[in-house]
């Protein structure tokens, strides 16, 4: 069962899906040269050799946002993510979040910025677990 607030994840949905807008998180469709659908496995050394993103306020705002988490939610988001897409299904959220734990450093928002659908894939994951954005109000936040 997810344990962190569901309006976090809404938020980082809401920022990213700005970000998307704005052409500051990479659109699969728009390169088909590239695979993006890395394994989880492989991401995060993905991130080696890639040059940071051009500053930009959005993106300061949510990366600071992700990397402000504690490491549980941390965990628990790349999980989300990751069960979003696909790699696991709900009986698997136990796996997905081993998986997360081990695989977990200081480049989370790095990571999950650079995922070019990581709106949708939250937002999936959070269906999952029968929770939507649909009454998210940043207020609360």
């Amino acid at each position: 069962m997810l344990q962190m607030n569901p309006d976090k994840v809404c938020f980082i949905v809401l920022r990213a899906r700005e970000l998307q807008e704005e052409d500051l998180i990479e659109n699969p469709e728009q390169d088909d040269d590239e695979d993006f659908d890395l394994a989880h496995e492989e991401a995060f050394d993905e991130l080696d050799g890639h040059d940071p993103q051009e500053a930009n306020p959005l993106h300061e705002e949510l990366e600071g946002f992700i990397d402000a988490m504690s490491e549980d939610e941390q965990v628990e988001l790349v999980a989300l993510a990751w069960l979003g897409r696909g790699d696991y299904d709900k009986t698997e959220w136990g796996d997905a979040l081993e998986a997360a734990a081990d695989r977990s450093n200081q480049r989370t928002a790095e990571y999950l910025l650079g995922m070019p659908m990581v709106a949708d894939y939250l937002e999936e994951g959070l269906d999952t677990f029968g929770l939507s954005c649909a009454e998210f109000d940043e207020a609360r936040m």
